[in-house]
């Protein structure tokens, strides 16, 4: 009963407990939905005042933007209205311009229609006039030939005669007008420099021949060079490449050589031998050796002594001990070296007084032939070969180039190679400087004379100054003072062709008019 009584109780308390947590959720329930009801108008209406404000700002914005657009569209309108009235200014200017471009055509074309008829006027009126002409040449031409006998061949032929005998008059006062404005500058600036520069500078020469001689002190001497069957000159002519020549000239022995180092190493060897007194192949041997060692050594020490009285340095030695080698080398019997020496010394006297480098001058003046002591071995030119010795030691392009170019075997590139050309010109073309056999002096003064006697009007010249001038004396009938400028020119040219000559030769024309009277 009692469990009953507690089943009974629990129950009751289970459905109390079920009313109540019902009626708990369902108050709980309808607290819910007012507070979301609640919050649901709260929400719509702050929905509402965001709408309201959405559309407001887009209301806002599309007044902007339609503002916007209507600003730029006023402005592009404005743009467009401006360029429009400018399209029109240009077009209504152009329309003038082309308006006027036509009007000056129509003007134009008039005037050339009026040009066009004035020609033709002329071109009739020439013809005309041709037609007369025509007719005076041919009245004209019967009249000629009825007087003087001449043809209009003869005629025209006299008349171009007459016209070149008076251009011959006319060149010839122009070339003594250029020749005198000429000579009053470049003249007196030449003489100048030339003068001042041999003043300053003198040098000694001696002039040696080919072959060299030595004294024997007894003819019992040749016997003993010649040796057993000619053993002992074979051996000496073999060992320094020259011939030795014994004639009947008493106490002398002649050697004979192409090169002069060879002649000279033979020569000492020789004097060695003449006074050693052993003469035999072995000994020959020994001394031509040992002539060869010094005159070596000779040749290097002359050609270091020349640099340092010229005042040259930084020179190469190859190129010091072939200089040595023009000390054996003459030229119409002026030594080389020493003829190099002078040009080199002229060189700096006429670069200093010009304004030019004057180490420059000298280094081409000293070189210009070195070329010549190999001139023997190597094919070519004595300018081109001194010119590739040069480059090869490592001279600079300026005087590898004048040297070259100082007989124009190349085009000169500078000043130097004229400078070297009238330097060179002036130490060998001096007074004593070089000397020519006696024919070839008479040929060639023969030759001149010949030459000028060869033009019209000449009535005989002379060949003077050891050749240097040649004066022409005319006849003042046949040669005015206006042709005899051209004659001399013709002459002058005459020679440049036909002679070869170093330096240059002075052409002077006399013309002289002597009228002679007798009081009786």
């Amino acid at each position: 009963m009692i469990q009953i009584l507690m089943w009974l109780v629990g129950l009751l308390v289970a459905v109390v407990g079920f009313a109540v947590g019902y009626l708990v959720r369902h108050k709980l329930a309808g607290l819910s939905v007012t507070a979301m009801e609640t919050q649901a108008k709260r929400l719509l209406e702050d929905a509402q005042r965001e709408a309201d404000t959405i559309l407001k700002e887009a209301k806002i914005s599309a007044k902007a933007e339609v503002l916007k657009a209507r600003e730029d569209f006023e402005k592009s309108t404005d743009t467009r209205r401006k360029e429009l009235v400018q399209l029109e200014e240009r077009i209504g200017l152009r329309e003038a311009n082309l308006d006027r471009k036509v009007a000056m055509l129509d003007r134009k074309e008039q005037v050339l229609e009026e040009k066009i008829t004035v020609q033709s006027q002329k071109e009739s009126d020439l013809e005309a006039r041709l037609a007369a002409l025509h007719k005076k040449d041919e009245h004209l031409e019967l009249l000629i030939r009825r007087v003087t006998g001449m043809s209009r061949e003869e005629a025209m032929q006299l008349q171009l005669s007459q016209l070149e005998s008076e251009l011959k008059v006319e060149s010839g006062i122009l070339i003594r007008r250029m020749q005198e404005q000429t000579r009053e500058t470049a003249e007196r600036e030449a003489k100048k420099v030339i003068s001042l520069a041999i003043q300053r500078y003198s040098a000694s020469h001696s002039s040696e021949i080919v072959t060299t001689t030595v004294a024997l002190p007894s003819d019992e001497m040749k016997g003993r060079i010649i040796g057993r069957d000619g053993r002992n000159i074979r051996s000496l002519e073999a060992a320094t490449g020259v011939s030795i020549l014994i004639d009947d000239t008493p106490e002398a022995v002649v050697i004979s050589g192409f090169d002069p180092v060879r002649r000279e190493v033979a020569r000492q060897a020789l004097e060695q031998l003449i006074t050693d007194g052993r003469i035999h192949p072995t000994r020959i041997e020994e001394l031509v050796e040992k002539a060869n060692d010094e005159v070596w050594e000779n040749i290097r020490k002359a050609g270091e002594d020349a640099l340092f009285e010229v005042g040259i340095g930084n020179v190469e030695g190859e190129v010091a001990k072939t200089l040595g080698r023009l000390m054996f080398r003459t030229s119409y019997s002026q030594n080389v070296l020493r003829h190099s020496m002078e040009v080199a010394q002229l060189m700096g006297l006429l670069a200093g007084e010009l304004g030019l480098d004057v180490q420059i001058a000298k280094r081409v003046g000293m070189f210009h032939d070195i070329g010549k002591a190999l001139d023997h071995e190597v094919e070519g030119g004595h300018a081109v070969i001194g010119a590739e010795l040069l480059r090869r030691c490592g001279e600079s392009a300026e005087v590898v180039n004048a040297v070259a170019a100082h007989h124009e075997d190349v085009e000169a590139q500078s000043v130097y190679a004229a400078l070297c050309c009238a330097a060179d010109a002036m130490s060998s073309s001096r007074v004593g400087a070089r000397s020519e056999t006696t024919d070839l002096y008479i040929k060639r003064l023969e030759k001149l004379e010949a030459i000028a006697n060869s033009f019209p009007g000449v009535e005989k010249c002379f060949a003077i100054q050891a050749g240097r001038e040649v004066r022409v004396m005319v006849e003042p009938d046949q040669v005015t003072d206006e042709t005899a400028m051209v004659l001399a020119r013709d002459i002058a040219r005459q020679i440049e062709s036909d002679l070869k000559y170093p330096g240059q030769i002075r052409v002077t024309v006399i013309r002289e008019r002597r009228c002679i009277d007798y009081a009786r």
